[in-house]
């Protein structure tokens, strides 16, 4: 039987012999007399049956709301859009029904976000840092980077305080997770914040966009052509200070901020680059040693003018796919 607080019961299932476990998930079943269970999408929408949506219980049978809380009951607490005398009450649970009605849950809204377009569970990749062996407890949160993009902080309490460095954390996650996944900063602490005896995400500090540290100590740049790569780096990934000799995507880049970074140097510089250049060369050193073997063959002004349309419109998907093929390429050769 599954319930709240909230609402009490508001499904149950009926294990028997026969019975057919899912693959996944934790079993809901059907909906309890009296109340009626809907998969809601961002936009409030009913999804399709197999889609995974909020679960929402329409009844008469709900709490009046929370006590001194009337913002968080106006948005947990939804009046009958029909004008009925139910309510229906956000669980802020995810489930997916199967064709018979059958309800599954499929995890928490909250645990859930979109970064680059990807959803992300994130207890994945909680569990996974849970696997490296100097870490004793881990918390991620998505943070808000600029209007419809986030991106992922870990928040790391080590074992007897000796804290893995980040290349460690770095090259542990890259066998397990796929890049969209990777956390863009990590945040030590001594201990996670806890309410209840449960991590209280709200109470873990904000990133201060601090250059990491990694196991290279800080290299300042010696030349325009560096300062200015640094620059660039550093208004892209809003990390202070960069080093000449900083992994672009230790520092927390990706595909996207990559095409970012190579649509500047293109307008910068006025050569042509490829988004692969930045994977090859990941350190502003490497870069502008890029930079330097290129200035001898300048583009014309159309098609320095062709390179940057094509930079800027592209995508994250199709940034990712360039640099796969062009890895593909390189492996076959």
């Amino acid at each position: 039987m599954m319930g709240t607080t909230e609402t009490h019961a508001i499904g149950y299932c009926t294990v028997g012999p026969k019975f057919s476990y899912p693959k996944d998930g934790v079993l809901v079943g059907y909906p309890v007399p009296g109340k009626t269970i809907l998969l809601l999408d961002d936009n409030g929408q009913e999804v399709e049956c197999g889609q995974v949506g909020e679960i929402a219980v329409k009844t008469r049978y709900l709490a009046s709301g929370y006590w001194r809380m009337p913002e968080l009951t106006r948005a947990k607490f939804l009046p009958d859009p029909n004008g009925g005398s139910e309510r229906i009450y956000l669980t802020g649970d995810l489930g997916q029904s199967l064709p018979d009605g059958f309800m599954i849950h499929r995890g928490r809204k909250d645990f859930q976000v979109k970064i680059r377009g990807y959803r992300i569970e994130i207890s994945e990749i909680e569990t996974a840092l849970l696997g490296h062996p100097k870490v004793k407890d881990v918390g991620v949160v998505a943070w808000d980077q600029e209007p419809g993009e986030k991106y992922l902080v870990a928040y790391v309490a080590p074992h007897d305080d000796v804290a893995p460095t980040i290349d460690e954390l770095h090259n542990f996650l890259k066998a397990k997770l796929a890049d969209y996944m990777m956390p863009s900063a990590f945040m030590f602490l001594r201990s996670l914040p806890l309410t209840n005896g449960k991590l209280d995400r709200t109470a873990l500090p904000r990133p201060d966009h601090k250059r990491p540290h990694f196991d290279l100590p800080y290299a300042p740049p010696q030349d325009h052509v560096e300062t200015k790569l640094v620059q660039i780096w550093e208004e892209i990934l809003d990390v202070r200070p960069i080093g000449i000799r900083d992994n672009f995507f230790d520092l927390g880049g990706h595909s996207l901020t990559a095409s970012r970074v190579i649509s500047r140097v293109i307008q910068m510089f006025q050569l042509e680059l490829p988004i692969k250049a930045l994977f090859d060369s990941p350190t502003v050193a490497e870069m502008a040693s890029v930079i330097a073997a290129n200035q001898a063959n300048p583009v014309s002004q159309g098609e320095l003018e062709r390179m940057l349309s094509e930079v800027e419109a592209i995508s994250y998907e199709e940034a990712q796919r360039r640099v796969n093929k062009s890895d593909s390429r390189i492996a076959k050769k």
